[in-house]
């Protein structure tokens, strides 16, 4: 039973090798998905003035859900397209690689949106203190965590995506940094929308010039 198991894993790494062209075609769509939709929620929370904590946290919850149904749609048709499955072993060990990130992810806007739904007795549930604009740093957090998922994914893809993984580390980074060293004042009621706009860059920006930019380069640069 182990050397089957053992031959099964050493076909699937085999196989990843092989598509490692194929799977940055399939990246060029998702992420040009990905990021056109960060950028318009980014700009529909800012017209719908999501400006509460627990709001904000819902609202982009829901846009990610809208993001991952809409790539695995994406993934299936292309599976579809080229006569194979949907689930394969390949899929299922990149998605694997990128699960605990996202999971960490995840985990930690339950946990924000728990603690601002259930202020304590002192703290007063509106005004200033309950505006979406004190969340910036969880949008770097996502970012860092997100880049971690991509940068696990690159193992079984390509070493680009090993690279734009890094980008969102980096990014999300730079912003902790900027707000532990310069955001010390109290923070104004009318800065929620700065939350919006921070997830537009980096979930809507970064990944729309990514896909544009492997919408472009072809395959002439596979091992990028």
């Amino acid at each position: 039973m182990k050397t089957d198991q053992a031959a099964e894993q050493l076909q699937t790494i085999r196989t990843l090798m092989e598509r490692s062209a194929l799977y940055r075609r399939a990246l060029a769509p998702l992420m040009t998905f990905a990021g056109g939709l960060g950028i318009m929620a980014a700009l529909l929370g800012w017209v719908l003035h999501i400006e509460t904590q627990t709001a904000f946290i819902t609202y982009w919850f829901g846009v990610a859900l809208i993001g991952l149904t809409g790539s695995l749609l994406l993934v299936r048709r292309q599976a579809i397209k080229t006569s194979e499955p949907f689930w394969s072993p390949p899929t299922r060990r990149i998605a694997q690689a990128m699960l605990p990130a996202l999971t960490v992810g995840f985990l930690l806007g339950v946990w924000t949106f728990i603690i601002f739904a259930e202020p304590s007795s002192g703290d007063p549930p509106t005004g200033e203190y309950d505006d979406a604009g004190m969340l910036g740093w969880i949008g770097a957090v996502w970012a860092i965590l997100y880049g971690c998922g991509l940068h696990s994914a690159g193992f079984f893809t390509s070493r680009g995506l090993r690279h734009f993984g890094w980008v969102f580390i980096a990014a999300g980074n730079a912003i902790l940094g900027w707000l532990i060293i310069f955001n010390r004042s109290n923070i104004p009621e009318t800065l929620w929308w700065h939350s919006h706009v921070l997830m537009g860059a980096l979930f809507g920006g970064l990944q729309l010039a990514y896909g544009l930019y492997l919408f472009m380069t072809g395959e002439e640069q596979n091992e990028l």
